[in-house]
């Protein structure tokens, strides 16, 4: 296709991007009020252990980028001073 030449758009592309559209905004309205429910349940007593579950989770979505979050020696313990952390 020549610079400067646009195809031709037909009925069907934009009726796809009209579905894709209207697609999303139906995913991002339903992420928003499952947040909202999560929050209010996250309020209740009787849900108080569902936080470090979702604390868990998140740990271990992060693992595979990150790797272990603390460097550890060789003992398991985690090092604090800076030498050791060179080391």
């Amino acid at each position: 296709m020549e610079i400067g030449k646009k195809r031709k758009i037909t009925g069907a592309w934009k009726e796809y991007k009209k579905r894709v559209k209207n697609a999303k905004r139906v995913v991002f309205l339903a992420k928003g009020k499952k947040q909202k429910e999560c929050v209010r349940d996250l309020n209740d007593p009787n849900h108080q252990n569902e936080i470090f579950q979702i604390a868990k989770q998140m740990v271990k979505e992060r693992w595979d980028i990150m790797g272990s979050n603390c460097p550890k020696g060789v003992s398991g313990r985690v090092i604090v001073a800076e030498q050791g952390i060179k080391d």
